[in-house]
């Protein structure tokens, strides 16, 4: 019998310690039924890794994980993929550190994957890779003599060739895309994007969506991811009853919540964010003790230098706008470092008058879908979102703004705060009828439909 595996960095193995349901595991949820696997790496760094990935099964489903050296996880993981990649990838040239040894370790880690797996697989198995972290890995793989599909998908955004060719191996990143059968991307414009990549840089013949190069045919797709929103929405309403949400409700005394909820990453916008709220107090002193900014941003990939300095930023400018402007029964900015349930998260988005989801550059951003979903119908709140995440594509009815604009974001929140309840019904049932449409569930069925589907013209062995 057909199964599915799914590839991806990080495998959030059921009940482990310290494994959060993240946004991929909860896309996937609906996948992972009995004889499904979920390979990739354990988390666990060690001198001498086995070769052999270790089987933990929970509910039917295989999760197969490996071990990496601390040598191997710095130069992959830290050096290449976040290093290299993850700023390439958001529009941030200035960041992008490449190193050699760096990308020579990110081919060293695919392959160790890839080595790994191919002894776990039946001939009839599909094979589904996820993100950035292991774009030669279906190459690698089907070097090793398995011929079934496989697909990828790209949870962050691409980039044109302008300045994909910034990336010294950006040829073999292309090539390595279209080694696969179907690559899916979150916007039309990011698959648009890597097919005129494959033209300019290899030559590929592009029609439509399909990319002809080598002999072989690759399909290159748009395939946005949504969440379970039906299910979100009742635990947002169930959360009136979790005491973290319940405490925050009471601090707020009749004040209007202004909610943003990202990793601590600088790809997300938010000291652009904060001076755009201390713009809103400054311009609008009107809204002074009636609302307050609760931002939650745990922190991430602490040791790449970026990072440290972000946290560094965010603080000094937390500090200068509550001193600036708080009162002593008053603090206007809440900013928090510490991860949230998803239990809670679904009950303040509820409690908030304004979701802000200002990312510079994001290939969705399901933050922004989480927010809409969470809102009650009677007293809708105001998705404030960025003209650059892949879910303005959808979300059209969101005030959108340019997210390196702090004066435009604080014009836009001074909107919402005003915006009479007719109009933010009106916006909010649209927004709403979107985020039920594109579901995770129909995500992942547009995706694997796509995979099945002939013609698929295999690599040759």
């Amino acid at each position: 019998m057909a199964r599915l595996v799914i590839v991806s960095n990080r495998v959030p193995i059921p009940k482990s310690r310290g494994a959060t349901a993240g946004g991929l595991a909860v896309a996937l949820r609906d996948l992972l039924t009995p004889g499904s696997v979920w390979f990739g790496w354990s988390g666990r760094l060690t001198a001498e890794p086995a070769v052999q990935p270790s089987l933990v099964e929970a509910r039917g489903v295989t999760y197969a994980t490996v071990d990496l050296t601390p040598e191997a996880h710095r130069s992959f993981y830290v050096g290449f993929a976040n290093g290299a990649l993850w700023p390439l990838l958001h529009f941030r040239l200035g960041l992008m550190h490449f190193h050699r040894d760096d990308y020579e370790g990110y081919l060293a880690v695919n392959q160790t994957f890839a080595a790994s797996l191919e002894p776990v697989l039946q001939p009839d198995d599909t094979v589904w890779v996820h993100d950035y972290h292991l774009i030669p890995f279906g190459r690698m793989l089907r070097a090793r003599g398995f011929h079934g599909p496989i697909g990828f998908f790209l949870h962050v955004p691409f980039v044109p060739p302008s300045m994909l060719e910034a990336m010294p191996v950006a040829r073999e990143l292309v090539a390595d895309l279209c080694a696969y059968d179907l690559v899916g991307f979150q916007t039309e414009e990011h698959a648009r994007d890597f097919r005129d990549c494959a033209h300019r840089m290899l030559g590929a013949v592009v029609d439509g969506e399909w990319v002809r190069l080598n002999g072989r045919r690759m399909r290159a797709f748009a395939d946005p991811i949504g969440i379970d929103a039906e299910a979100f929405a009742q635990e947002a309403a169930r959360a009136a009853s979790d005491k973290l949400v319940r405490r925050v409700a009471e601090s707020m005394v009749g004040r209007a919540l202004i909610i943003g909820v990202d990793r601590m990453d600088y790809s997300k916008g938010l000291p652009q964010r904060f001076e755009a709220f201390g713009q809103l107090l400054e311009k609008h002193p009107e809204h002074r003790r009636k609302i307050h900014y609760l931002q939650i941003c745990p922190r991430s990939r602490e040791e790449v230098d970026e990072y440290r300095r972000l946290r560094i930023d965010l603080d000094r400018l937390a500090g200068r706008i509550n001193g600036k402007f708080s009162e002593f029964d008053w603090t206007p900015l809440r900013y928090s470092a510490r991860a949230a349930p998803r239990t809670t998260l679904a009950g303040l988005y509820r409690l908030g008058r304004i979701g802000v989801v200002t990312p510079l550059r994001d290939g969705m951003n399901l933050v922004a879908k989480e927010f809409v979903a969470a809102q009650s119908d009677e007293d809708p709140g105001v998705l404030v979102l960025s003209r650059f995440a892949g879910a303005a594509h959808e979300l059209t009815e969101a005030l959108i703004v340019n997210p390196f604009d702090p004066d435009a974001i604080a014009d836009a929140m001074h909107l919402a705060l005003t915006m009479p309840i007719g109009e933010r019904k009106e916006r909010h049932a649209a927004l709403k009828a979107k985020v039920f449409r594109t579901t995770a569930q129909l995500y992942c069925r547009r995706f694997l439909d796509a995979l099945a589907a002939p013609p698929l013209v295999r690599a040759a062995a």
